[in-house]
């Protein structure tokens, strides 16, 4: 064996306000073969989602930042390449987190053989994968929806957010789902199945919001923040459940937001209406894994759930894809090429 030639994305700069492609570095150099106990990946299609803003930070956070001058974090479905690990053997298909790269060498922890792969193979990435378990186990965990309550969720064309209303709507609930601009709006009730769909762009979004939801909100899973959190407080119902995923409106922003002081009249609401507010990452509830795959497996298989993906060819284009998802500029969960004969 020999050294692999490699792409990779590495942190240039960490972004003030919004990322730009000038953020990052495109380098090459070579993967070194893999050494007793190694395994060498060849990166087929990488994931690009929401959380990748908050690594590029040195802020305080669940996990550490990606260092300067360090490869883009990332998860990826790949393809082994070569192995010295008794444990898998080239040509196996595995989810890795192996970053923003066309290659690189594993020990083994934390990869996933995909057997059988999915069809696509992206959908380990998405309705299959963390966004499809992030929805999945919040409104298990904190949801709890019950039949006939109404659920909405912002973001609802994106991966999570289009997974949480179709399990909304199979557990006998109203979804509601937000989302900018009329397009992504008709994709929600046509596509996806929700009752109801809410342009967060229109100059009179809360007074639509709350047409859309006449008997209020009982379930707000929340991955936004911002003005759509705003014109959901209001409608919340006593005892209503919000798992906090996400603030995706917030990612960018360089100091607080002008205006009066909102906690207090959060703070009343909970109190008064017993709301229920609870962030969480995808990782608090690993023993919904099992059941996530079998359910929501066997219900995109019958066809009775949907996934849309966006898709970018080249690694390359990896930093203006970023850059777009984190605008809104994207339908789907957004998946990036590397490999050019990766597998669909």
């Amino acid at each position: 064996m020999a050294p692999l030639p490699s792409t990779a994305v590495l942190l240039r700069r960490r972004p003030e306000g919004e990322p730009r492609p000038g953020d990052f570095e495109v380098v090459r150099r070579p993967c070194p073969e893999p050494e007793q106990g190694q395994l060498r990946l060849e990166v087929l299609w990488l994931s690009l989602d929401p959380y990748m803003r908050g690594r590029m930070s040195a802020a305080r956070s669940y996990a550490a930042p990606v260092e300067l001058g360090g490869v883009m974090t990332g998860q990826a479905v790949a393809r082994v390449e070569s192995s010295r690990h008794p444990g898998f053997a080239p040509g196996d298909l595995v989810l890795a987190d192996a970053g923003w790269c066309t290659a690189a060498l594993s020990d083994g922890a934390g990869l996933v053989r995909l057997v059988p792969a999915p069809k696509p193979v992206t959908a380990a990435l998405g309705v299959l994968g963390m966004p499809g378990l992030t929805a999945y186990a919040g409104l298990a965990e904190i949801g709890r929806p019950k039949a006939g309550e109404t659920v909405a969720v912002a973001a609802a064309t994106g991966p999570v957010g289009s997974a949480v209303g179709q399990i909304a709507k199979k557990r006998g609930c109203r979804a509601v789902g937000i989302a900018g601009g009329a397009e992504k709006c008709r994709l929600l009730v046509e596509h996806f199945g929700f009752d109801a769909a809410v342009d967060h762009r229109a100059p009179d979004f809360p007074a639509r919001l709350a047409a859309a939801c006449p008997d209020g909100i009982d379930v707000y899973f929340e991955n936004v923040g911002g003005a759509v959190w705003e014109a959901v407080l209001p409608l919340l119902n006593g005892f209503a459940r919000v798992p906090v995923c996400g603030l995706v409106s917030h990612y960018n922003a360089t100091a607080l937001p002008e205006g009066p002081n909102r906690v207090p009249e959060v703070m009343r609401a909970v109190l008064s209406r017993r709301i229920e507010i609870r962030g969480f990452i995808v990782w608090d509830f690993p023993h919904r894994a099992p059941e996530f795959r079998r359910e929501v497996g066997g219900w995109l298989a019958d066809g009775s759930m949907r996934a849309l993906e966006h898709r970018v060819e080249g690694l390359e284009n990896a930093p203006a894809a970023l850059v777009d998802m984190l605008a809104g500029r994207n339908t789907g969960k957004v998946v990036v090429r590397v490999a050019p004969d990766a597998p669909d």
